[in-house]
């Protein structure tokens, strides 16, 4: 017993000095982590090691990346291209940094002494590393208004449109435009001699992109245009003053509502809802794809003398309430803002939109699930004031509802 109680005793103070020891390096290095001196960069790697070496010759805008060097600690801004980068100084250390490069660089007003540089500014001094920020493949967010009028104007948004190099529009080479400082958009006229549908395709030095879409296309996916197909869905009332709605392309529905109480769901008094029948929302083939995949898509037009302030358009699969997909872009993450538009404009609803409680809850699983293993059903599109302040007035034209691909 005394022995093993020796073998005890000597186990212990071998660990004790054991973790002596580790306490004493790790004091040494905590001492030794915090930087001194001007910030250097020696490489740039990847955020996510790719087989092989890691290492960046250049790297595109929105992209994580690993600053490697010394005196890294302390970073108070890392600039690209002249341009702040998002990054967390807790997760550097005193040889690595973990930054992004932000997604909007607007290239062509970037002075030339910063195009290409990495600014590492620190507590304790500075850098600027020569390296190359490149504009990535451009990618197409949406148009505008996807129907519009051959002469009316419209805007392509997306990102990265710097450099570029060719815009075909439904098919048609764009010869006149203009793209914005930032990349974000490039604005246009449509084209005279668009005759058919076809989508949009931007190229520039570093890529190109096309859309999933067509635009100027009153056939594929179409539920109802009310020119010639599925003109009376029973619900509003429908027009074609060119008057009261400029731009529109034939005729349209109108839904109104005029000192509509707070949280009234009768969507069937007073013209406030457009009801269609079934129709084929996702080809059969397709019922497994994603949910992000396909959109509801329409026009809208909101005159400014009848700013939208209150209620929602509920989005509806066989009149259920089921799952329903919201839209109210009056609503903000800061709070509210009257919402109108200049003439129509697209609207896109992703199927991943569709939620359980009233658009707010959870998220419809699959397409087979919103709507049957055929991806046939009806669609019902009604303004539901969903809010305890009354509606005093609304008022809103809608045109060529449809279900497309877009991804």
């Amino acid at each position: 017993m005394k022995k093993l109680n020796h073998h005890i005793k000597s186990y212990l103070l071998l660990a004790l000095l054991a973790t002596s020891a580790f306490i004493q390096s790790g004091c040494k290095k905590d001492s030794s982590s915090s930087s001194k001196g001007n910030p250097v960069i020696t490489a740039i790697r990847n955020y996510i090691a790719h087989p092989g070496d890691s290492l960046l010759s250049s790297a595109g805008t929105g992209q994580w990346i690993v600053i490697s060097g010394k005196n890294l600690k302390g970073a108070l801004a890392i600039n690209f291209d002249g341009v702040k980068g998002s990054f967390n100084d807790a997760w550097f250390s005193d040889t690595s940094a973990i930054a992004l490069i932000p997604a909007i660089i607007a290239f062509p007003s970037v002075p030339s002494d910063k195009l290409n540089t990495i600014q590492y500014i620190t507590n304790h001094g500075q850098t600027t590393f020569s390296f190359p920020i490149v504009a990535p493949a451009p990618t197409i967010s949406g148009i505008s208004n996807e129907d519009a009028n051959p002469g009316d104007s419209v805007k392509i948004n997306g990102l990265s449109f710097f450099f570029i190099k060719s815009v075909v529009y439904g098919g048609v080479d764009i010869t006149s435009y203009k793209a914005s400082n930032d990349g974000t958009s490039i604005s246009m006229a449509v084209p005279a001699g668009l005759t058919k549908g076809g989508p949009v395709m931007v190229t520039t030095k570093s890529g190109a992109d096309t859309t999933a879409f067509n635009v100027h296309d009153f056939v594929t996916g179409v539920f109802c245009n009310w020119d010639n197909i599925n003109t009376y869905p029973w619900g509003s009332d429908t027009h074609s003053s060119s008057a009261d709605f400029p731009g529109n392309n034939g005729s349209y529905n109108v839904l109104m509502a005029t000192n509509l109480a707070g949280n009234d769901f009768a969507w069937y008094n007073g013209g406030r809802g457009v009801n269609m029948g079934a129709g084929q929302w996702v080809p059969t083939a397709n019922v497994g794809a994603s949910l992000d995949s396909y959109a509801v898509k329409f026009e809208i037009s909101i005159p400014k003398t009848t700013p939208w302030v209150n209620g929602s358009i509920y989005v509806s699969v066989n009149a259920s309430f089921n799952y329903i997909a919201l839209y109210a872009p009056w609503k903000s993450a800061g709070g509210t803002t009257p919402f109108t538009t200049t003439g129509w404009q697209t609207v896109t609803i992703p199927l991943s939109s569709f939620r359980t409680n009233n658009g707010t809850g959870t998220q419809v699983a699959s397409i087979k699930d919103l709507l049957g293993a055929s991806g046939k059903a009806g669609m019902n599109i009604w303004f539901i004031n969903d809010g305890s302040t009354p509606v005093t007035a609304f008022k809103m034209a809608i045109d060529n509802i449809r279900v497309v691909k877009i991804k």
